[in-house]
């Protein structure tokens, strides 16, 4: 476990995914500059605050380490920064801190024991997902390379464009084969000629 600085906002970032963010609000400034004074990473939590109003911290939530890969201070105090996923957390006790922002002790999220061996898995979800791009006739826009050897649900979740509660609910997904089913509903109906049904 670890204390960690958070950010709730209304995104959802995966592991190994790019996230451009501005940060504007002076509690957040003092978060990122800590963050740059030490390991530069904090916890980024999805939360909308005008649908289920104050961010409480509560025991179990599940977000995304965040790891400031660039950052470019502005001289009236903004930045902009860019993060990636490193990992996942789950809330362990939420802290009363001196600081502006929220921090919690955190414990790493990680998938539960699975199949050794998913390639073949992983490898029928990369093909649905290419059929879906063409399907969409963007193949010169999104035409990434894929092992299917590694963990591939992250990545390939993040070219899908769906509401923030879809991409928390495989967020907090613990296993690989789960969260490529789901993307397949996705891909499936993207070639169907259908639009996303997030909600299912």
């Amino acid at each position: 476990m670890r204390r960690l600085p958070l950010f709730p906002l209304d995104v959802v970032l995966f592991p190994g995914e790019l996230l451009p963010l501005h940060i504007f609000e002076p509690r957040y400034r003092r978060m990122v500059a800590r963050c740059l004074d030490t390991d530069h990473r904090f916890g980024l939590i999805y939360h909308d605050s005008d649908r289920f109003g104050p961010f409480l911290m509560e025991e179990g939530r599940v977000g995304a380490l965040a790891a400031i890969e660039r950052h470019h201070g502005l001289d009236d105090g903004r930045s902009f920064i860019l993060v990636k996923g490193m990992g996942r957390f789950a809330i362990h006790d939420g802290l009363e801190s001196a600081e502006p922002y929220y921090e919690a002790v955190v414990a790493e999220y990680d998938d539960e024991p699975g199949p050794r061996k998913l390639t073949a898995r992983r490898q029928a979800s990369i093909d649905l997902f290419r059929a879906a791009v063409s399907a969409l006739q963007r193949r010169s826009s999104a035409s990434p390379d894929f092992d299917a050897d590694k963990e591939v649900s992250f990545r390939l979740a993040a070219f899908v464009q769906v509401d923030p509660e879809w991409r928390q609910d495989l967020l907090e997904m613990r296993k690989e084969e789960a969260r490529l089913a789901r993307l397949d509903e996705i891909f499936e109906q993207v070639i169907a000629g259908r639009a996303p049904e997030a909600e299912e």
